[in-house]
């Protein structure tokens, strides 16, 4: 996993192509979500993400060099298979699910809604699962066999933050309760370029 804050004028570009979109991606997506976009044209986008393969290139020759891969080849061999954004109401939810392609990434755009306090609701105050609600979460199984979770909690804090990771990771977006407004986040699939 691999998670940066984008740069803010990215983010305001990536945030006026996801309200400009009417392409329908809804029926290529798993969730129940009130409004999914594609991407009108992913190729205004190639030159920032060919910029977070550098820096995620970077980061896999310093910490698993094993691996193989040279910087330079790392680079040129990824790019971006589908991008499109989720307009999620109250809720709303994504249940778990994986992606095509070889990783995958979320950019929390906005975020109406605060994980301690939608902890507090009557929904969530006497659950167990009181750790969930609102929150994108990762699953997975781990070194015991016991199938764990690792939640990022959705605070106004994680607006411009980007989650770059394994596309086959199990993930899932929970509802959001008591609020009005609006969760956006882009997401997108990276694949092999085939040469």
């Amino acid at each position: 996993l691999v998670k940066f804050k984008i740069p803010d004028d990215m983010r305001k570009k990536l945030l006026e192509e996801a309200n400009a979109s009417h392409k329908d991606f809804e029926k290529n997506l798993a969730g129940v979500i009130t409004k999914e976009v594609g991407f009108r044209d992913i190729e205004m986008f190639k030159p920032f993400f060919h910029t977070v393969f550098e820096m995620y290139a970077d980061a896999q020759s310093k910490w698993a060099p094993e691996v193989g891969s040279t910087i330079e080849t790392f680079k040129q061999q990824y790019l971006i298979e589908a991008l499109w954004a989720n307009f999620q109401g109250p809720g709303d939810f994504n249940p778990p699910h994986d992606h095509g392609g070889v990783y995958s990434f979320v950019i929390w755009m906005q975020i109406p809604t605060s994980f301690a306090e939608q902890r507090k609701l009557p929904v969530c105050a006497e659950s167990n699962a009181d750790n969930h609600i609102s929150n994108f979460a990762f699953s997975y199984t781990n070194t015991l066999g016991k199938v764990s979770t690792f939640a990022y909690n959705m605070e106004k804090e994680a607006e411009g933050y980007m989650v770059m990771f394994p596309a086959q990771m199990l993930h899932q977006v929970f509802p959001f309760y008591e609020n009005d407004g609006e969760r956006i986040s882009i997401s997108g699939n990276i694949n092999i370029e085939e040469k």
